[in-house]
């Protein structure tokens, strides 16, 4: 099955990561959780030396250890788990480890956008078997949420800011409740809960102000804040593994140097700094300067040594992958990116030399093919 889906589930890609901490597990499972929650944690943040399990767990989500554990502790409680914070920071990633841990599937997930309805959250119906046998259980489409209550499963909501007031309270009841009226029925018509069900939610605090929670909602959620990776060795681990994961899939292996991989870590280290002290938003990048966006660079750059390189990854290219995933505005993002580049990095090039000169200059080609 790995050989033909583009990308795998948390709970089917470390399958056996999960099958051998449930077979070791003896810790205490709230209902119908598969692990306990001191596994969870093992899962999600890689196992230790003194907890000596005779196979090795790896780290699968970086950043402080009490995030995690706050998130599990909230799920094995009543009230909702809303993970909030910029793009890029691994709010889904926590929520898909999360889910796939405790409850073996992590695709009940309904994605928010400004189009998402109240249907998609609850239910809808099969016309054409409404049309033939009238309005049943039969004919009624459960949306993932209220297929994860069924199963006393872990139902997931991405980007919950993003839709409209009336639709985020539709989760209110679900929450509160914990089951799902269906007027449409006169019998069987309430769709209840299964010990074990919880929801996941995440949201992008960039989005405040779009859709702001109601203060009903809110009190129905845990919330835990998932902060900007500042740490440049923890940022480094986060950036070798996902890319290094992402280029499994195109069966690609190219190793990064060291030198490289600081050389990116300070450009987005100066960048975010830039950024902070930008008088307007035209005068900073509309990037939000993510980890995630790091990884993107790291990715471009590499598939370009590979098919259009000289299957090493070099400064230049690193310089040009850089601009061009950055660069999204003509022409107020070339004007800040051009800005940035005759500064700090003409600045590292002076000093340092050799690859931060070869960068330089990547970037410098990248920018002027942006201009035309």
């Amino acid at each position: 099955m790995s050989d033909t889906v583009l990308r795998l589930p948390a709970e089917l890609k470390y399958a056996d990561e999960l099958r051998y901490l449930a077979e070791r597990d003896s810790g205490q499972r709230p209902a119908r959780w598969q692990l306990s929650p001191q596994m969870v944690r093992t899962f999600v943040l890689g196992s230790t030396p003194a907890q000596k399990l005779d196979r090795e767990i790896a780290q699968k989500w970086y950043g402080d250890p009490s995030i995690a554990e706050r998130a599990i502790v909230t799920l094995a409680s009543d009230r909702g788990l809303l993970l909030i914070g910029d793009p890029g920071t691994g709010k889904s990633w926590m929520a898909e480890l999360l889910a796939a841990a405790i409850c073996g599937d992590s695709t009940y997930v309904v994605q928010g956008t400004a189009g998402t309805t109240e249907d998609q959250i609850k239910y809808s119906w099969n016309i054409a078997m409404v049309i033939a046998a009238g309005q049943s259980r039969d004919s009624m489409i459960p949306s993932p949420i209220m297929t994860s209550m069924q199963l006393g499963a872990m139902g997931r909501f991405e980007e919950l800011t993003r839709c409209t007031s009336d639709v985020q309270d539709a989760l209110i009841s679900i929450l509160s409740e914990k089951y799902i009226s269906i007027p449409e029925l006169r019998n069987d018509n309430v769709v209840f809960a299964k010990q074990g069900f919880n929801i996941i939610a995440t949201a992008n605090s960039r989005d405040r102000g779009v859709n702001d929670l109601s203060s009903a909602l809110k009190r129905r959620f845990n919330f835990v804040h998932i902060p900007v990776v500042t740490n440049k060795k923890q940022e480094r681990e986060i950036i070798l593994f996902r890319t290094t994961e992402l280029l499994e899939r195109q069966q690609v292996r190219i190793d990064v140097a060291p030198t490289l991989l600081d050389v990116l870590l300070q450009t987005f280290a100066d960048l975010r700094e830039a950024s902070a002290s930008a008088s307007s938003d035209d005068a900073k990048l509309e990037s939000a300067l993510s980890t995630a966006e790091q990884i993107g660079v790291l990715e471009d750059a590499v598939l370009y040594s590979t098919y259009f390189g000289e299957q090493r990854l070099t400064p230049e290219i690193l310089g040009r992958s850089l601009v061009g995933t950055l660069v999204r505005r003509r022409p107020e993002d070339i004007a800040v990116m051009n800005k940035f580049w005759h500064s700090v990095v003409a600045k590292h090039s002076e000093k340092h030399q050799g690859e931060w000169r070869d960068f330089m200059a990547g970037g410098q080609d990248a920018m002027k093919v942006i201009e035309g």
